[in-house]
């Protein structure tokens, strides 16, 4: 899909669309394209010092199945199946997804950083 959603993840269906619909347009764009259908979460954080900037990014590869699983997290959970794993993010438990997490994964690498200077 050319990295989109992207950062218009929220907003992918319209300004105004909510998780389901943003869900049903990722599922129809997909009907273009040959299983699998790979994805990735990305988070950024960055950190400014008044002088120093700081970027961290984490990541996590996976796929995108074919219908919504799952009913904890939020946004494409449900259709993000993470690397390594049979269930989706909305079907992991909340200490098992916080942990793999993009956002873990980058604002780990921001904590470590604050911490090492």
């Amino acid at each position: 899909l050319n990295g989109e959603p992207g950062i218009y993840s929220a907003r992918y269906a319209g300004s105004n669309s909510d998780d389901t619909a943003n869900n049903e347009k990722l599922l129809n764009e997909l009907k273009n394209y040959p299983e699998p259908h790979t994805a990735k979460f990305v988070c950024s954080a960055v950190y400014y010092s008044g002088e120093e900037t700081y970027t961290a990014v984490g990541e996590i590869n996976g796929k995108i199945i074919s219908k919504a699983r799952g009913k904890n997290g939020f946004g494409y959970d449900p259709l993000f199946v993470p690397e390594g794993y049979a269930k989706t993010m909305a079907e992991l438990d909340p200490e098992i997804k916080n942990g793999i997490s993009h956002r873990f994964k980058a604002f780990d690498q921001l904590k470590k950083h604050l911490l090492s200077v």
